[in-house]
């Protein structure tokens, strides 16, 4: 925006700015929480301190710099009430769970290191943070953020201290790193959706499981590779040859790939999910019931029944959506839910392929509000700058829902 247009919005953010920031205990918080956020909608190539502060009339570097890196006031209840008001707003059908690396240079930034950069599309030296965006086919905005602590960070104190990174904080893989957002957002007394994710979660069998502890519902991509078994398929009890402990149930056949699941006899259907920029989204599917075969899903299954001795030999049903356009010679696409198999393809696709909303998020928060552009090096300064930027995409995403309100040109 330019700076005429973002000045006449004041009103409109002063309220906003009230509301989400209500948290913050002092008033100069708050007075520095709204122009930073004029300075992240206001145009400009780098949204850095520095320039913002020099493009805004009421810019004050040292005071920005401050706010953002040293001042202590809390980011989470920042997030909680952006995250409240979204969702009565969006009313979500979806919660996408992502992450988004930040390219680096040196090794002083929090978080840093050389690892899979989403963003080069290589391994290389980065952040990595993941986030959880609630998400409909026409809006859609992050609601909690967690940075991701590589292991390196574990063994050099030095850094930690540098860095400010706290105690508490340890090395969790990206998948507890999501659950624990879920976690804390389902706290809020927010209601839960579906939740969506790519293969990168969804190949995580422990995060499925935990998904259905809670008694969530997911559509999430799954690998190819993994195993399972038809859901005709049934156990049999080997007879027992009188020596060495009782035989336990088992199947006849080996479980196989998802690959190999999708036969001759396999319908596909053509399901439109949205209209798109180049016409509508259109593409064939099929929904069939499996039994995920590996490790972990049998573990758990076991420990069910009350221990392996006490186990069937039965593993639960999921179900499996494919996907295999006109053109293909081979599915191109698996995702497994718990929401049962009567459910309307229509709705399985179009859920399944609702993360592509979040790619909008992203393109406005790097692109527009300079989510990567931060300088800061601390673990507090990380977190109150992408609060401040999801702060800046909420007003825009609820000024946009707005019939009534004027946008810019």
């Amino acid at each position: 925006m330019r700076l005429g247009e973002v000045e006449r919005l004041r009103g409109e953010l002063s309220e906003f700015v009230a509301d989400v920031f209500g948290s913050m205990p002092r008033r100069d918080q708050r007075r520095w929480g709204e122009c930073y956020l004029r300075g992240l909608m206001l145009d400009g190539r780098r949204k850095s301190i520095q320039p913002m502060a020099e493009r805004l009339p009421d810019g004050n570097m040292q005071a920005l710099q401050q706010f953002v890196n040293q001042s202590p006031w809390d980011p989470l209840p920042v997030r909680r009430r952006i995250a409240e008001r979204l969702c009565k707003a969006i009313s979500p059908e979806v919660w996408v769970i992502d992450d988004v690396s930040f390219p680096k240079c040196g090794t002083a930034s929090v978080g840093v290191a050389r690892q899979y950069c989403g963003a080069l599309g290589k391994r290389a030296n980065c952040q990595v943070a993941v986030s959880v965006h609630a998400a409909t086919d026409t809006a859609s905005c992050p609601l909690e953020w967690e940075l991701f602590l590589p292991e390196e960070w574990m063994q050099d104190q030095q850094r930690r201290r540098r860095a400010q990174v706290p105690d508490e904080v340890g090395h969790v893989s990206k998948t507890r790193l999501a659950l624990g957002l879920l976690d804390r957002l389902a706290g809020q007394g927010l209601a839960v959706p579906v939740i969506v994710a790519d293969a990168g979660y969804g190949r995580s069998v422990s995060l499925r499981l935990a998904l259905e502890e809670r008694g969530w519902s997911y559509v999430v991509a799954v690998d190819p590779k993994e195993i399972a078994r038809p859901a005709a398929a049934e156990p049999h009890l080997p007879e027992y040859g009188g020596l060495g402990p009782p035989t336990l149930p088992r199947y006849r056949e080996a479980a196989r790939p998802l690959t190999s699941i999708v036969d001759s006899d396999t319908r596909f259907e053509s399901v439109t999910w949205r209209q798109g920029s180049k016409g509508t989204m259109t593409s064939r599917f099929t929904v069939l019931e499996v039994r995920p075969s590996g490790k972990e899903a049998t573990r758990t299954a076991q420990e069910a029944a009350g221990g392996r001795s006490r186990w069937n030999g039965v593993l639960p049903l999921r179900t499996l959506l494919i996907e295999q356009p006109e053109d293909a010679a081979e599915p191109t696409g698996y995702w497994m839910t718990n929401l049962p198999a009567t459910t309307p393809i229509a709705d399985l696709v179009r859920w399944a392929k609702m993360r592509w909303r979040i790619e909008h998020d992203y393109r406005e928060l790097k692109h527009g509000l300079g989510l990567d552009h931060f300088e800061g090096r601390t673990w507090r300064g990380w977190h109150h700058h992408v609060t401040l930027v999801t702060a800046a995409q909420a007003f825009l995403t609820l000024r946009r829902l707005d019939p009534k309100a004027p946008m810019p040109a």
